[in-house]
């Protein structure tokens, strides 16, 4: 299939491990010129020198913005300093803590609901007046399969996700007149740092070992086995393309089955 994605430009978030990383590396490879955004600058280096020799063609140009998501005006700045021509944004960011919610403080929801929205937020507004004036753009959204089902010992993490969520729909049914598409992308166990995070914290709190607990979560998905980055990073590039041009406000869960809903 041809994604269509050749010279167009991406900004993605997160992308220095994980599923952001994975993306922009998809991405790259499909011709697009990629604008990392992370918070470690060294970080951010290795990695577009892994996009410069992975790249679909020499002509593209790759780039990397340093900013710190507990800040969102401070990303609002660094992004403004951009030429702001992007017609792909896929925000993505590090999940809040675990913990069961009625025990969370104001400032853990604090915290998340900055990280996770505002600063989508402040990314959407910045890009999107590029995204009219080409009647292309496509705003990626990476959540959690909460939103369709809530993780336990996730509390906060399943209330922010959820205000993300309805969010993106709002923005999908805006935005839509304009050539522009708001989905939302729901990993399920990918095999990242922050799942292996949860799976040392569940062994601290259960005295199960990591592989006990590891193969437990395994065995709750038909697939038997945790997502790759790279299979997240598929989705994604999909909703990216031209051939999802008819696709706008959904929930998109790549979970290998494990959600029990539709």
């Amino acid at each position: 299939m041809n994604f269509g994605l050749n010279n167009k430009n991406a900004l993605v978030c997160g992308s220095t491990q994980g599923i952001g990383k994975a993306t922009a590396i998809q991405l790259a490879q499909e011709g697009v010129n990629v604008t990392l955004v992370a918070r470690n600058e060294e970080k951010l280096k290795v990695v577009l020198e892994e996009l410069n020799n992975c790249q679909f063609e020499r002509s593209q140009k790759h780039s990397y913005v340093v900013a710190d998501f507990s800040k969102p005006l401070e990303l609002k700045s660094k992004i403004e300093a951009t030429n702001l021509n992007f017609h792909i944004l896929v925000n993505n960011t590090g999940g809040p803590a675990g913990g069961p919610v009625f025990k969370a403080s104001l400032d853990e929801f604090e915290r998340a609901f900055t990280q996770h929205l505002k600063c989508n937020h402040v990314l959407v507004q910045a890009v999107v007046p590029f995204m009219k004036s080409e009647g292309f753009g496509r705003i990626i959204n990476m959540i959690s399969t909460s939103v369709k089902q809530p993780l336990d010992g996730l509390g906060v993490s399943n209330t922010i996700r959820g205000a993300v969520a309805s969010w993106s729909k709002t923005l999908a049914n805006e935005l839509g007149q304009f050539g522009i598409t708001v989905n939302n992308v729901l990993p399920g166990a990918t095999g990242t740092e922050r799942l292996s995070e949860i799976i040392k914290n569940k062994s601290a709190k259960t005295g199960k070992s990591f592989d006990e607990v590891s193969n437990s979560m395994k065995n709750a998905v038909p697939a038997k086995r945790f997502a790759k980055p790279e299979e997240i990073a598929n989705a994604v590039t999909f909703l990216a393309s031209e051939a999802a041009s008819y696709i706008n406000g959904i929930n998109l869960p790549v979970d290998g089955g494990r959600t029990k809903s539709l």
